[in-house]
């Protein structure tokens, strides 16, 4: 696979589960068997994780989708965050906390506490139980960590992360591997996949800066939209610039 893009992205899963994967999810994967996790965090944002999760829907696959609930990428309270998780909620997927533990990988009281307080956020967003969470940009000391984190589920966990085989496109691209390569599918092991959505969808596939320069160039004239529409100083100035 020379490009991440949903066809790529489609052809990549039909083969695992052509090679005898069963799509699974945290909760009922077992790593002795030929399991596969289909894991997204959205970095970014939620809205274009829509149409891999519309796509994933049409082919029967159900993913968990891990959002941030504080971002300065964007908010799950805001219209068009809500709307987005509740389409993707209402294709069948799974919604989970993606948690920035920087902050408190030293101190696991607060990393308890913290996670608390923002799993509760993001359950008040999309009124359903969140059950699961990853980390976001993990301290190593967090990485196989076994404890539950504020009584749910983590993707670090090592039943999920040294168990099983985990393959990610961190900084969009594999760079310990494409998934078909990694030692769990020789196995016939389970497998958790991990990844970001935007790499997926971009209009510049297998070029990380390009697509997150055209995600903000949009995230501006979104930003301009806004300041227009709620100020009218700013929009008689842009309207007789135009």
């Amino acid at each position: 696979m020379t490009a991440f893009t949903l066809d790529a992205y489609c052809d990549l899963i039909a083969d695992l589960t052509g090679k005898g994967y069963r799509i699974a999810d945290f909760h009922d994967a077992d790593p002795k068997r030929q399991d596969l996790i289909l894991r997204h965090d959205l970095d970014f944002s939620i809205r274009t994780a829509l149409p891999m999760a519309r796509i994933e829907a049409d082919h029967g696959w159900k993913a968990t989708y891990f959002v941030l609930a504080r971002s300065p990428m964007y908010g799950i309270h805001t219209p068009d965050s809500s709307e987005a998780l509740s389409q993707i909620l209402g294709l069948g997927h799974e919604v989970g906390l993606h948690f920035d533990a920087s902050n408190y990988a030293n101190d696991r009281d607060a990393l308890e506490t913290a996670a608390g307080r923002e799993a509760a956020l993001l359950e008040d967003a999309i009124g359903k139980p969140v059950r699961t969470v990853s980390f976001h940009r993990p301290a190593e000391s967090l990485l196989g960590y076994d404890a539950p984190l504020a009584g749910r589920v983590h993707a670090y966990q090592p039943r999920y992360f040294r168990e099983m085989g985990y393959c990610s496109d961190s900084r969009g691209a594999w760079h310990h591997g494409t998934p078909q390569d990694h030692p769990a599918v020789a196995a016939r092991t389970a497998l958790q996949l991990l990844t970001h959505p935007i790499w997926w969808t971009s209009e510049t596939p297998g070029d990380p800066v390009a697509t997150l320069d055209a995600f903000r160039t949009g995230r501006d004239r979104q930003l301009a939209q806004a300041i227009a529409d709620n100020c009218e100083p700013y929009r008689n100035r842009v309207d007789s610039a135009e």
